[in-house]
């Protein structure tokens, strides 16, 4: 009967230890020379392409299992690739401005995740993003093979403040009207 009652409260004692037990979050910085995003911008007469640049980020992970992140942007960082010379040094400028993502007084934007579904690699992350001092709620998918995380999301400008030629606020653009969402593909190395 002891041996029963010891081995009873041994067991009982693991259990409650192992309870508060919590599992370790670990975050892994992100390569920011070695990661990318690049841009797409839509038009009814074309679209431009470029890049900007990762200021810092993070990812947390439980047990190899994505639980968080976050980032920052460096929207100072803004780069066309598509043209050269003055329309090039023209078309950054106007992106830059207040028009766009007034890189003046908003040097940086922010995501950072709220929400992560998933499992083995394919997760679906709800974030808030922030732009323009203005944070919204996204959705996207993320895919992360060994070190690097993957993403393809479309962000709609209009819901931080950018409404420049949106066919949603301003009538008789015709064919001067910029699509309000706007394409990003990201490479993350950690």
């Amino acid at each position: 009967m002891k041996t029963v009652m010891k081995t009873t409260v041994a067991v009982f004692i693991a259990l409650i230890t192992l309870s508060f037990v919590s599992i370790k979050t670990e975050t892994k910085a992100i390569k920011v020379s070695e990661s990318s995003i690049k841009w797409v911008g839509k038009k009814i007469t074309g679209q431009h392409n470029g890049t900007i640049s990762l200021k810092e980020g993070a990812l947390s992970f439980k047990k190899n299992k994505l639980v968080g992140g976050s980032f920052v942007v460096d929207m100072t960082s803004i780069e066309v690739k598509d043209l050269s010379g003055k329309h090039k040094n023209n078309l950054e400028g106007h992106l830059k401005s207040g028009d766009f993502f007034g890189t003046e007084k908003f040097k940086t934007a922010s995501l950072v995740f709220t929400k992560v579904k998933g499992k083995k690699g394919k997760y679906v992350v709800t974030g808030d993003l922030t732009i323009k001092g203005i944070t919204e709620s996204i959705l996207f998918d993320l895919t992360i093979s060994e070190n690097t995380a993957t993403s393809s999301l479309k962000v709609d400008r209009t819901k931080y403040g950018i409404k420049y030629k949106s066919s949603s606020f301003f009538d008789n653009l015709k064919n001067k009207a910029i699509n309000n969402e706007f394409e990003l593909e990201v490479v993350l190395k950690f």
